[in-house]
């Protein structure tokens, strides 16, 4: 049966003894009927749903975005609920007080275009849409768009950048200058030299760091295999050492504080990590990129080349360390250790996890070093090094 309510249509059926009075979402006595029957069929081939989910998806968006929440943190780890937390932030804004069984794939297409016109990557837009998908289907409602929603592509180009020897030492000589950057100068200097996460770094406690022994245990990782023990070479511990002088003076030295505490309103408060170093790093890297533009056109200037190519060179060196993610630092310390020679299996005891592309990649890695490291042996022992491609028969003549 279909029925006004309002400016709607609704239908009441029952199917096998379940009794279904939805809203059919339109105003038009023509199109009900086939919504009906649309509904019906849906029903039918097992997309029915119980009374709970129908109640659910009665609510506004932001209402059961926390009912959604709440039912998932105590099946979930924390920090896949912080991350559930985060990208349903976008999506409330978004949505505010739509029902949620009036979001349709034209909405959600909306969210989309509005979400990659401020330039974020296709991968996090996917996941605030997986978690859209999980509200939906909590209410059984997502068989119903799931046809007509478009997943974007994301990036595959997993590796990052990698400095040249002057560039790191532009970047680190630049940390080094200003006492606002302390801390994610300690930060970056651990990273390149352990090749640990930002997201490992923040979790380290003092208790984990044996500055005798030159060690630290990652304990918090991506993964399980992220959990290591890790030797430090000298960068690291002077590094260690400085956030160590700056935990004593702040009482923040005990076994349990984190290496990287939280710091709000100018108090250290050494039960929490820090949550971020985005905004120092990325000016950081900002200065760094104009240093060595600098250096770049300084020293073209300086050879007799005129003003034209300078400032060409200035942004070509520039560009090489802007844009530069505290994640490749990570990839800088594993790329250096496979142009050293390290094998598989010492990549993955001090890097953790790495999957089958990375080892690949890295092993790529591995024989540039090789090849470039015999080629400055060559000493022109072949007069004719043009001859060797030739046939056999060809060279006899």
């Amino acid at each position: 049966m279909i029925y006004k309510r309002g400016k709607l249509y609704y239908m009441d059926v029952t199917i096998n003894g379940v009794r279904y009075r939805e809203a059919l979402d339109t105003s038009d006595r023509r199109v009900a009927p086939s919504l009906e029957k649309k509904r019906v069929a849906e029903i039918q081939a097992g997309k029915g749903a119980s009374k709970s989910s129908r109640d659910f998806a009665r609510k506004p968006f932001i209402v059961a975005a926390d009912q959604f929440l709440e039912d998932r943190k105590p099946h979930v780890a924390d920090r896949t609920y912080v991350l559930e937390r985060n990208l349903l932030s976008p999506l409330r804004k978004f949505f505010g007080d739509r029902l949620l069984l009036r979001i349709n794939a034209e909405n959600i297409a909306a969210y989309q275009r509005e979400r990659r016109s401020t330039g974020i990557s296709g991968r996090t837009l996917n996941m605030e849409v997986g978690v859209l998908r999980r509200v939906l289907k909590r209410a059984k409602i997502w068989s119903v768009v799931a046809e007509d929603v478009t997943m974007d592509r994301e990036s595959t180009g997993g590796v990052g950048k990698v400095l040249t020897v002057e560039e790191k030492k532009i970047l680190f000589a630049t940390a080094a200058t200003k006492d606002e950057w302390l801390v994610v100068y300690c930060a970056a200097v651990l990273a390149v030299s352990t090749t640990c996460r930002g997201v490992e770094l923040k979790h380290v406690r003092w208790g984990d760091v044996d500055l005798f022994d030159r060690s630290v245990v990652i304990r918090r990782s991506k993964t399980k295999a992220g959990h290591r023990a890790i030797p430090l070479n000298q960068d690291a511990v002077a590094a260690l050492a400085q956030l160590r002088y700056r935990a004593e003076a702040h009482a923040a030295d005990a076994p349990e504080h984190f290496v990287f505490p939280a710091c709000e309103r100018n108090r250290i408060d050494p039960t929490r990590p820090q949550k971020t170093w985005r905004t120092a790093w990325r000016s950081l890297v900002r200065e760094a990129a104009r240093c060595a533009g600098r250096e770049a056109a300084s020293a073209a200037l300086a050879s007799g080349k005129g003003l034209t190519i300078a400032i060409g060179v200035w942004r070509r060196a520039a560009k090489t360390i802007r844009g530069l993610r505290f994640h490749d630092l990570r990839h800088q310390a594993i790329t250096e250790l496979a142009e050293a020679g390290a094998p598989d299996a010492t990549l993955m005891a001090v890097a953790g996890h790495l999957s089958r592309e990375m080892l690949e990649h890295y092993s790529h890695v591995r024989m540039a070093a090789k090849r470039d490291a015999l080629d400055k042996l060559s000493g022109g022992l072949i007069s004719h090094p043009e001859q060797i491609a030739k046939p056999a028969s060809d060279r006899l003549q």
